[in-house]
Formats: structure tokens, sequence, C-alpha cells
């Protein structure tokens, strides 16, 4: 056993630690640096279902019925696939209308119901009290466990103020008050208190596996180990069989896993941190399989841990819910018995500090305010500001749901075992399904039906499930259970109308859900909707059809600025309202919040601001009484639909127009941009060839008014100057030539023969032409070719062009009596390759770029005297691209140049497109 000082000490330094977590949060969230911004984060949030009873709940379960804890998980895990549909339309919904919680959910729904909100508030709050008194109870038995002799029953304080489940629900009441409470938009996130969750999450996730991992792997040899012993004892074999040894109990498995599916969705904690505190939907698509593995890891040890104690303790000595924390410390392992109680206290105040924020939520928007405005009279009317008493109420609502669900604990929570509770709670939310879940697929629903189902399926839930509870508590005569009331079998309330052979949880949830359901249904199909029931019906059906423009406004009547700034200003603070109408200006693209047209836009946006603030229905009736509504007829409704119809698709024709008006500018500004390009490109490209024409224009004309103006020139120095002349005119005719022939390649107009070529022949033909100039110039010329290689499709009159220039290049940068010129043919792997190696200077890298520009010479050594135009090389490979192949350059300063190209096999395709385009011609 532990010293209660001890265990009460590291129970405050996790609560503290806590805490500290929960204000890193509120401080990263101050900073512009959002913690739950992040989908592992939802993730680990959505954990806040493992409360006490997944921790101590699960084995005592397990001990006592084998697999049968699984369908609480399986429901969740099945839940989640289908998570994309349902809890993403929630989010949807919840944020375009800034729901709260789930009774402002299913009471928006239909027509923004007060009476609906007030139900749904009231059975949750019923059917939670005894769920958070579960975690109360599990913390004060894991204490009582750490701080008495193993086996033994602690003493139990006849004083309440002595006793610490009291003082454990006053702290978590403070922390809830401090990280819950403190926004009066709900709709705002609680980021501390997420990030505080979720940091729970990992530690009663690490506490119950490390427990785990030392009863499987500690206290036996392995799991395998455990379980070969329990099957030696005939008490515990039945345990690990599916059926354990009885027909199986179908419609019990069915019924525990429908009300866990539900559950995990309807659950006022679920909600809030899968719903109202959902950052961003696309976090569902990680938390779809992030959730249920975590469930997976969760009660992996379960069963394990189950066995172990009913082999180390046997059955009735120690409390199979504690195994947790006896087998640690039956084994003198005290730090880690520490540890896991940690880990439960981590289970307990997490599902506690988020379920009373919904819970007081609820209370406050639609209990409190309700009656607090009713009860005002015309006095909402004044300037009297309501955001003091809001968190007033919210803060009291948090301190009186604890104290009620210390007060369960303390005189009903001995009564029954933690998974008992549990389930009473479950299927008291169970409940909201057919009116929730039917809401958002169903136009048909109506108030009415929702009303009346709600208010059968509560009846029979307490009839069936709760009152059952406390007549086995001792609080009710025994007769009620095994006679009826008034001593009427049929109406007995663990066998209703006879109905036998189920367990009084199915027997509950089967009678409960039929009779909801159909109330719920046959009343919407016997009255048609009312108009505002229609109008939110086909918001919340339609969701996703429609966005913030086009979602159609069901409000006709006069308002004015004047009057609904001052409203919003008392429920949620001058500066707020300030903010929030100033924004709303600026939207509208207006200077000055009195410029707002008070329109049916307004009235929604303002209406909208305050439901996040006291819920839908109080928000209806509050601007209801500054503004003058006209109400709205079914063909009213029908109307306004077909308008905001209208103007969905003007918008999405608009829309495309402005696609398609986006394409035509992105267009129109590429090919400015391009014909900007070729602008400057063409003015390069004359200034270049202005200049070339330039120098040999000058050279003739110098050399020519020389020879005019001397008539005695001698006859050899005239000689000379009419061959310099012939050399200017032959370079000028082929500066011509070249860049006439490069415009009509640029320009498409070029003509082309094209056949089939033996490149190898055509390079040999080419080296054999210009042999003698490699002979008088003393550069060695060498030809390789590889055999066997196939003809290319191409001219060859435009091949051997460029192979020439290649040739005349290299053997203009070799060096002379050394120079050695190698060209190359081979078969490359998409064509046949031709490759010009010189042993020249070679061409620095930052000259690679720009040899294939026009009219850019590479300087070489002292012979090379630049007599080129500049252009062969960009001919050459317009030449090669032209015929689908591509040209290149390796070099290195100091080792020579080798420039190639290769062209593409010859292929059928290329020889039918050939033949098509030949028969096009002709």
């Amino acid at each position: 056993m532990l010293s209660p000082s001890l265990v009460i000490a590291v129970s405050l330094a996790y609560l503290l630690l806590l805490f500290a977590v929960a204000s890193w949060g509120d401080r990263r969230a101050a900073a512009g640096r959002s913690v739950i911004g992040n989908a592992w984060v939802y993730a680990l949030s959505m954990a806040v279902y493992c409360t006490a009873w997944t921790y101590f709940g699960s084995v005592g379960r397990a001990a006592s019925s084998g697999v049968w804890f699984l369908p609480i998980y399986l429901g969740p895990m099945l839940a989640m696939v289908l998570a994309w549909l349902v809890v993403r339309k929630m989010i949807r919904i919840a944020k375009a209308y800034r729901i709260t919680s789930i009774a402002d959910f299913i009471a928006s729904r239909y027509g923004k119901s007060p009476a609906l909100a007030g139900l749904v508030t009231l059975i949750t709050v019923v059917g939670i009290v005894p769920y958070i008194a579960l975690q109360l109870k599990a913390v004060a038995s894991g204490y009582s466990v750490l701080t008495s002799p193993l086996g033994e029953p602690s003493a139990q304080s006849a004083e309440w103020w002595r006793d610490s489940a009291l003082y454990m629900a006053l702290a978590l009441a403070g922390f809830t008050m401090v990280f819950g409470a403190r926004h009066l938009d709900s709709t705002e996130r609680h980021e501390g208190m997420v990030a505080a969750i979720a940091f729970e999450s990992l530690v009663k996730l690490l506490a119950f596996l490390a427990v785990g991992l030392f009863v499987s792997f500690g206290l036996f040899a392995s799991p395998a180990a455990l379980f070969d012993q329990a099957r030696a004892v005939d008490e515990l074999r039945s345990l690990l069989l599916f059926d354990q040894g009885q027909p199986f109990a179908y419609a019990q498995w069915t019924g525990l896993t429908l009300l866990a599916m539900l559950s995990v969705i309807l659950l006022p904690r679920q909600f809030q941190v899968m719903v109202v505190e959902n950052v961003d939907e696309r976090h569902l698509q990680r938390a779809a399989w992030v959730f249920p593995l975590y469930l997976l890891l969760i009660n992996l040890f379960v069963l394990p841990i189950a066995m172990g104690g009913l082999l180390l303790f046997g059955e009735g000595s120690v409390n199979p819910e504690t195994f947790i924390l006896s087998i640690p410390l039956s084994q003198g392992q005290t730090a880690l018995a520490l540890a896991a109680f940690v880990g439960g206290l981590s289970a307990a105040t997490g599902m506690v500090i988020v379920e009373t924020i919904a819970v007081s939520t609820m209370v406050c928007n639609d209990l409190v305010m309700p009656l607090l405005l009713r009860r005002k009279g015309a006095g909402y009317r004044d300037d009297s500001d309501f955001t003091g008493w809001l968190l007033g109420i919210r803060r009291t609502a948090i301190l009186l749901i604890l104290l009620l669900g210390y007060a369960y604990f303390h005189f009903a929570g001995e009564a029954y075992a933690l998974v008992s509770i549990g389930l009473i709670s479950f299927a008291a939310v169970a409940q909201f399904a057919p009116a929730l879940l039917g809401g958002m697929y169903w136009r048909g629903g109506t108030r009415r039906g929702a009303l009346v189902g709600l208010l059968l399926g509560f009846a029979f839930w307490a009839y069936t499930l709760m009152l059952p509870s406390i007549a086995k508590s001792g609080w009710m005569p025994d007769a009620f259970l095994t006679q009826g009331p008034w001593g009427l079998a049929l109406l007995k309330p663990e066998a209703f109308l006879g109905l036998q052979g189920l367990d009084n949880l199915t027997h509950s949830l089967f009678w409960s859900l039929l009779a909801n359901a159909s109330a719920y249904v046959g009343i919407s199909l016997w009255r048609l909707p009312s108009a505002a029931e229609a109008s939110q019906a086909l918001l919340f059906v339609d969701v996703f059809k429609r966005t913030s423009q086009t979602s159609p406004v069901f409000w006709q009547g006069k308002a004015q600025v004047s009057a609904l700034l001052p409203l919003v200003a008392r429920f949620m603070g001058a500066d707020v309202a300030l903010r929030l109408f100033t924004g709303y200006a600026q939207r509208l693209g207006l200077k000055r919040v009195e410029d707002i047209p008070a329109d049916a836009q307004l009235v929604q946006f303002v209406e909208t601001q305050l439901a996040g603030a006291i819920g839908s229905a109080s928000a209806r009736v509050m601007v209801g009484s500054v503004v003058e509504e006209e109400a709205l007829s079914l063909d009213d409704v029908m109307r306004i639909l077909d308008e905001a119809s209208q103007l969905r698709a003007y918008s999405v024709a608009l829309e495309d127009k402005s696609r398609s008006l986006e394409r035509a500018t992105t267009e129109l500004r590429q090919a400015n941009q391009q014909l900007q390009s070729l602008d400057h490109m063409k003015d390069d490209f004359m200034s270049s060839v202005t200049h070339e024409l330039r120098t040999p224009l000058t050279s003739i004309r110098a050399l020519s008014e020389l020879m005019r103006d001397d008539a005695d020139m001698a006859s050899d120095q005239r000689q000379q100057f009419l061959e310099i002349i012939v050399g200017e005119t032959e370079r000028l005719t082929r500066l011509v030539n070249q860049v006439l022939d490069l415009a009509k390649i640029e320009s498409g107009h070029a003509e082309w023969q094209e056949a089939s070529v033996d490149l190898a022949a055509l390079a040999q033909q080419a080296a054999d032409s210009l042999r003698a100039n490699f002979q008088e110039a003393g550069v060695a010329l060498a030809v390789k070719v590889e055999e066997g290689l196939p003809s290319v499709w191409a001219d060859a009159d435009r091949l051997m062009q460029v192979v020439l220039n290649l040739l005349s290049n290299a053997l203009k940068y070799a060096p002379r009596g050394s120079g050695l010129v190698e060209i190359a043919v081979s078969q490359g792997t998409e064509g046949v390759v031709l490759e010009v190696q010189d042993n020249g200077p070679g061409i620095a890298p930052d000259q690679e770029a720009v040899v294939f520009e026009k009219f850019r010479q590479v300087p070489g050594d002292a012979h090379y005297r630049p007599g080129g135009t500049g252009l062969g090389l960009p001919i050459s490979r317009q030449i090669v691209e032209h015929f689908g192949g591509r040209m290149w350059l390796k070099s290195a300063p100091g080792r020579g140049a080798c420039f190639g190209f290769q062209i593409p096999h010859r292929t059928t395709a290329r020889l039918s497109e050939q033949g098509d385009a030949k028969d096009n011609e002709q």
C-alpha cells in the first residue's frame, strides 16, 4: 500500500501538469501558432471516449464475461467507417450555423425550437450525471486500492466533507471553469482544453500499455503462456471462448455494438471534440484510422490483465475493476501502480472536463437563458449587459453538474458496477439518434415528430432501465421488477409486453428506440412541416450543395442596424459587436457600419453570431424582439428557395465565365509576352545581321575607294585588294544565304526532301569532301562507323549541311600540324548518333550555353581567325530538331570539344506519317 499523502501529492502534481499543458496551448493560440490545428491532436482528442470505464470497467467486464467488453469498442471502430459521410456533414452544418452543442444542433434543425432544445438538455443531464459519477467512483476506488492493504476494503468516511472524491470534483470544476468557460462565444475553440485532452489520451494509453506489458511478459512468460494457464482452470476456460460454452447472444452483441456506434457520435463530449472543436474537416481523414487504432491499442491487454488478475488472486478476493492497480501492487511494483492510477485519473478527468463544458453550454443556452428572458419580460429591451450573466451561468452550471455527479456517486455509486452505470448513460443519449440522423438526411422530419419521439424514447429508457437500476439499489420495492406495477406482468420493466430472452440493456434499447423512431416517422408523415421547419430542413440536408454566397435566407420583414448592433453588444460585448459589424461592412465594400443594408442577410448574420453565444433557439427569440418579422408560408419558402437556386445557377455561370476570362487573360498575357520576346529577338537579330553585313561592306567600300582614288596603284596591290573584295563578297553572299535559310526554317517555309538516309555513308562522304582541306592544314581526320546501322528518315542535303558545318568548325579549332578530328557514327538508345571530336582548346563552361546562339563565335588559338557568320550551329540545331532529334555539346577546357546529334530510327509510323503528308499535298 502507498501513503495517502503520496497519492494525493502525485494526483495534484498531475493536475498541475494538466493545467500547464492547457496554459501552454492557450498561449500558443494567442501567438497565432495553434496546437489543435493538427490532425494528430484532433484524433487524440477523440480518445476522450475512453474514460475510467475503459480503464477500469473493461477489465472488470472481461473478468466476468470474457470478450464481451469488445462491442463497446467495435461500435466506434465501425462508426469511423462512416465518419466522412456523417461526422463531416455534422461539422459542415455546425460551422455554417455556429452550432455549439448537440441540443442546439437538433433544435436548429427543427425550426430552432426552444422546447426541443430544452428536452434534449434535460435528457442529457439525467443521462450524463451517472456517467460523471462513474468517473468519480473510479478515481475513489483507485485511491482506496492504493492506500489500503491489498484485498481489504477501505474505510469509508461517513462525513462527506472528508471525502476525497468531493475535492476531486471541485478541482475539476475549477479547471473546467478556467479553460472551458472563459469565452462567451462557444464556437471559439478551447485551445488549451483540447491540448490537455490530447495529452491525457497519451498518458492513459501509455500507462495501460505499461501494465499490460508487465502482466504479459513480466508476471507471465508471454500472453500465450498466460492463456495456457487460464485454460487449465475450469472456471476461466469458458471466458476465453467466444460463446462461453452457451448459445451465442447475437441480439445482445448487436445491441451493444449499435449502442456504442451511436454513443461515439451522440455523447455530448464526443460532439464537442469531433464537431465543435474541429478546425479542419479534412482532419477526419486521419482520425478515421488513428482513433480506431487507438482503441485497438488501449484494449490490447484488457483480456491478459483480466486473466492474470484472476489467476493471481482468484475470484472474489479482489475487485476485478481494480486489477490494473492490484496486480502491480501485489508484485511490489508501486511505481507502476502509481503510474497506472495517474492513467486512470487522466481517463476520468478528460471525460469530466469535456462533458461538463458541453453540458454547461446546453444548460445555459437551452434551459436557463429561455427562463431568464421570459422572467425579465420586456426587460431585455433595455441596455442591460448579459455577458457577465452568461459566463456566471455557465460556471455555475459546471459546478452544479459536478456536484450532482458527486451526489449520485455518494448515494448510489456503490450499488452498481462501473460498466452498468456507463451503459445506462449510453442508452440515454442513444435516444437522440432518430431526430439527429433523420434530420440530417430526411427533409420530412418535423418538430412534433422529434418531440414526441424523444419523449417516448426517454420514457421507455427511464421505465425499462433507469427505474430498474434504482430498484436494484434498494430504493424501490422488488415487486416492481418481479411482478410489474399494480401486479400487471405485461408491464414488468425488464420483460415489457412479455418480451423475454434479452438482457436488460438490449431489452431497454429495443423498446426505447422502437417507440422513438416510430413516433418520429409516424407523426412527421402525419403532418407536413411548417415553413420554419421546411426551411431549416433544406439548409441541413443540402448543406454540401450550398455555399455561404448561394445559401437561401428564409426571413422577410423589416429591421434596423441601430437595433441589431446593440442587441449583439448586449450578449457579446460592445467591442466584439462593433468588430463583427465592421467586418461585415467591409465584406460588402462599405466604409461605415451605418451604411449596412438592414436586409435578410444582415438579420441572418446577427442571428448566427448570437447563436454561438446563447444558442440558436434563444438567438431566434432575441432577434425577433428587435425586428418586425413577417411570417413565412410554405409558398414563401419555395419562392426563396427558387430565387436561391437561380442565384446559385447565375453564380455557377458567372464562375464559369470568370474562369474562361481568366484563361483568356492568361493566354493573352502569354501571347503578349511571346510577342514581346519575339520583338526583342527580332531587334537583336536585326542588330546582329546589320553588324555582320556592315563589316564586309565596309571593307569592300574602303578598298574600292582606295583603288578609285589611286589610279597609279601598283598592279600587285590592286590585285590583292580585288581578291579581298571578292572574298568579302563571297562572305556577304554566304551570310545572306544563311540568314534567309534560317528565316525559312524558323517560319516553317523551308523545303524538305525527306527520304531514307544512310547516316554512316553520309558521314564518309562529308569527310571525303573536306579531306583536302584537312591535309592542307596539317590536321588528321578519322572516320569511325559501326556496322549494320539502320537508316534514318531525313533530308540528306540538310544533314550533309550539318555534318560539313561540324567538320568545318572542328578544323578551325584544331591545332595546325598536330590536330586530330574524329567523326564517329554509332547506335544510340533512340536513334543513330553522329559525333565530331577535336583536340582543340575546348570551350569554357560559361561559353557552352551560348555556342548555339545566333552570331556567337567562341575564340580559339592564335591560328584561328573567325571567318564564319555565327549561324552554322543555330541552323544545324534547327535542322536536327526538325527531324525529331537533338544536338549537344561535350567539352572541357584544354581537352577539345565534341559536338554531336541523334536522329531517330526510320520507323513504319514515321513512313506512314510522311506518306499521309504527301497524299494530303496531292
